[in-house]
């Protein structure tokens, strides 16, 4: 049996002679990570594939960063190692869910949440990202927003834009979703002296104890800039892992031992091996449902 540094050792250079580009997402498996070119969130994953000079690239991720890399990048291979890597939090929206809500508020711009399907982003005016949700709903003209699908994101960004009336969708993280009020009481009161940094896409019960409140990469931000030796990350438990190994001196706590996406956990090395190797599994999009999905999130990129 092959062991971990053989098998990266195997993708590092089969991506040389192939001449690829690997991208990953942070709550992949540290192992992964270690192997890419560039550890990202999603608008970062997709912007690099856009700006990328490689016409083969491996997202590292679940499918809809894959779909987001293709619809950026139309003329590029772009594969995904793991082809039952889904969002279930992209799955709670249907085309049919935008349309209805569309109809019902005539004059609401629809924000749609980056963690969504290519169709929903082709229904959308703008897509927007967890670090970008705020500033979008506050640059938008219209007074009615409807954002989809996290109805946890939409919430936090609402209570910060009083101005604007929100439609939300019923839509969540399975994940992020999962951890309650009782989840952070606990780790607060095992570590008293910590900080903590929690994602948007959490329950409103368990922001309201955060310390900082941000974006996956904002947390890490956060965590690095920090004068304190403690922190609680509220977010999937592989960034725990990710700056404990980074920053050695201070002390890293995931809110629980339940804190995974099992999707990104569905990437792993032999994965991404077999992926370069054989070329497998291509995204490939409608081009009309791509043209229009392109639109909102180009809209995003500019922003």
């Amino acid at each position: 049996m092959e062991n971990i540094k053989e098998i990266q050792n195997k993708i590092l250079k089969l991506k040389k002679e192939k001449n690829a580009l690997i991208l990953a997402h942070y709550y992949v498996p540290l192992d992964v990570q270690d192997i890419a070119d560039h550890v990202c969130d999603s608008f970062e994953m997709a912007k690099r594939a856009k700006e990328a000079k490689e016409k083969l690239i491996i997202i590292c991720g679940v499918r809809f960063m894959g779909e987001s890399a293709k619809i950026l990048s139309p003329d590029k291979k772009i594969l995904i190692p793991a082809p039952d890597a889904g969002c279930p939090m992209a799955d709670m929206v249907t085309v049919d869910d935008v349309r209805r809500l569309k109809a019902e508020h005539p004059k609401a711009a629809v924000v749609c949440y980056v963690n969504s399907s290519a169709a929903v982003k082709a229904e959308s005016d703008i897509c927007c990202t967890s670090s970008s949700a705020l500033r979008i709903a506050k640059a938008i003209e219209a007074d009615e927003i409807i954002f989809i699908p996290d109805v946890h994101l939409a919430e936090y960004t609402a209570s910060k834009v009083p101005d604007k009336k929100f439609i939300f969708h019923t839509g969540f993280c399975p994940t992020h979703h999962r951890i309650t009020e009782a989840d952070i009481l606990a780790a607060k009161k095992a570590h008293p002296d910590a900080q903590f940094a929690v994602h948007p896409e959490c329950r409103s019960e368990v922001l309201k104890h955060a310390d900082f409140i941000g974006s996956t990469a904002e947390i890490i931000k956060f965590a690095r800039e920090t004068k304190a030796k403690e922190v609680i990350i509220g977010t999937e438990m592989e960034i725990a892992a990710r700056l404990q190994r980074e920053l050695p001196e201070k002390k890293f706590f995931s809110v629980t031992s339940a804190f995974v996406c099992p999707n990104m956990k569905k990437i792993t090395l032999a994965s991404v091996l077999n992926s370069l190797k054989n070329e497998e599994y291509e995204i490939n999009l409608d081009e009309k449902e791509a043209n229009a999905a392109r639109q909102s999130l180009e809209r995003m990129v500019a922003r």
